[in-house]
């Protein structure tokens, strides 16, 4: 398979938050809120402030082989695993819910944006090894977002009574129908069926949903040495007390966040408040808010009450029960990683730019940080139907009517808009002025209030001119419609729409290969990728 990628800006596509933007450009105004500029510059010095942090190295080694001890382990992922423990061995890590499937394929783009990295870092610094990892955000309870994909714009949706953390639910009847079903739409494709078998061997019966997103995402991407990393486990999060029990005693990371919030909120909206608490509490199938009132702490949906010797009692007994909600994921994820970047998306970036504080206040190393890969991803015949209309790359990314503008613009024969003589208008209406004020200057008001009623109803002409001389670009509008129901699923970018099994179920695992090789690493830029 043949593809072609042409690289615009993200400014370009009008689709990132100007947190985003600004971050990218480098603004001097976001510069305190994260600590390494994106560039190999930061990577060195993210790699010797990490140097300087004590880590259990052997503990990570041991949990993940435990991990991986009952599926095939490939042979470059084997050599990544155990060059963990050495001190020379520095992670690049991105990390994402275990939606059902992978959910939107911004998923897989983030996956292969930390392989592509670690890959180049490998070279740069001879001395080190970088390894890709998969952190899995598997204590997510958000069912809703987690149990739905879209393939080739049609929604499937897991219907299941199960609750509390999605990474701890278990494939059911419902889930295997779900599988049945997607059989029908992949199945008449080239490679449709191997892919829905893949989904049948990965999510059995009774298996939980971490697990099988462990064992989806080894069977995609586990060649290429990706580790994947499930951090709901009680060893790893046992590493993690001393941070957990500061926030139980001192509440610490909302003090911490709260000054940063303000000084960020002056410019940029607001990813991630936080709470007095920043944990959740979780028992069997239940993930709930921990909080604080007095000397006492409460889970109130589960009537459980502890005093303060208590609940640190509880987490010395029990530390696979507490979780950090966003305002302390990433402190968990650094502490057990021997993280030197980290790979989000806008959203994820936003929140990250909160933290530096809540990681200095309990001196953990924090990470460069890089805005994740996209890619808008076409067959050859769209891209020639882009060029047949007269757009460029970036041109596809306006609203409908801002394109038909351009055709109408560019093709029309006939004059609609009334610059110049609006230019006019203004003269006439001058001179009117200048001869009304002579006789009495009370009428100036009187003249000026004329020509605004008239500048009104000629713009209101020239709109309906327009919408004339539109109507005559009916073909052109219907190309321009399809163009976008296509490659913009819902109005939105494909990437936080679709999913990856349309295309797999196509091209095979080959298209796992083109988007890696399309991949960029320290450098910025979305990717309008053709396939041939």
């Amino acid at each position: 398979m043949q593809a072609d990628c042409t690289q615009i800006t993200y400014h370009q596509t009008e689709a990132f938050s100007k947190i985003v933007t600004d971050y990218l450009d480098g603004a001097e105004g976001l510069r305190p809120f994260y600590e390494h500029p994106v560039n190999l510059q930061g990577i060195h010095a993210a790699i010797q402030a990490r140097r300087q942090f004590s880590q259990n190295r052997q503990l990570l080694v041991s949990e993940l082989k435990l991990q991986y001890q009952n599926i095939p382990v490939p042979v470059k992922l084997e050599q990544n695993i155990e060059s963990l423990a050495d001190g020379s061995t520095f992670t690049v890590t991105t990390a994402h819910q275990p939606n059902i499937f992978t959910g939107p394929i911004y998923f897989v783009y983030k996956i292969l944006h930390a392989i592509k990295l670690a890959a180049v870092l490998s070279k740069e610094f001879p001395a080190c090894k970088f390894v890709p990892v998969y952190y899995m955000g598997s204590e997510d309870a958000d069912l809703d977002e987690l149990g739905s994909i879209t393939v080739n714009g049609r929604k499937y949706t897991w219907q299941t009574n199960q609750t509390g953390a999605v990474g701890r639910m278990k494939v059911d009847a419902n889930f295997i129908a779900l599988i049945l079903e997607l059989n029908g739409q992949l199945g008449v494709e080239q490679f449709g069926e191997e892919l829905v078998n893949i989904f049948k061997q990965c999510y059995r019966k009774g298996i939980t949903i971490q697990q099988a997103t462990l064992e989806l995402v080894n069977t995609l991407f586990g060649a290429y040495g990706l580790v994947v990393l499930i951090p709901d486990n009680a060893n790893l999060k046992k590493a993690f007390n001393p941070v957990v029990e500061k926030e139980l005693r001192e509440g610490f990371s909302h003090m911490a966040v709260s000054d940063t919030i303000g000084a960020l909120g002056q410019n940029y909206k607001v990813q991630a408040g936080g709470r007095e608490l920043n944990l959740f509490y979780l028992l069997d199938d239940k993930r709930e808010r921990l909080e604080k009132d007095g000397d006492k702490y409460f889970v109130k949906s589960l009537q459980l009450e502890w005093t303060q010797e208590e609940i640190l009692n509880e987490l010395e007994e029990n530390p696979e029960r507490f979780s950090g909600n966003v305002i302390l994921r990433g402190a968990f994820q650094e502490t057990v990683l021997p993280n030197i970047a980290f790979i989000g998306g806008g959203g994820e970036l936003a929140y990250w730019l909160e933290l530096k504080k809540v990681f200095k206040a309990v001196a953990i190393p924090y990470p460069v940080l890089v805005l994740r890969n996209s890619f808008l991803v076409m067959d050859d015949q769209w891209r020639r139907k882009i060029s047949a209309i007269g757009f460029n790359g970036s041109d596809i990314f306006k609203p409908e009517q801002e394109l038909l503008d351009i055709v109408v613009e560019r093709y029309s024969d006939k004059q609609f808009e009334l610059n110049g003589e609006l230019s006019r208008i203004e003269d006439f209406y001058s001179g009117i002025k200048e001869m009304a004020v002579r006789i009495d200057s009370t009428l100036s008001d009187h003249v000026d209030a004329l020509k605004t009623k008239t500048v009104k109803r000629l713009l209101q002409l020239e709109k309906k001119m327009k919408s004339a001389e539109k109507r005559k670009f009916a073909v052109q509008l219907v190309q321009i419609q399809k163009l976008k129901e296509a490659l913009f699923p819902n109005n939105n970018l494909q990437e936080r729409v679709e999913n990856l099994s349309g295309f797999y179920a196509k091209y095979g695992s080959e298209i796992v290969d083109v988007l890696l090789d399309n991949s960029l690493s320290l450098e910025q830029g979305f990717c309008l990728l053709t396939l041939k």
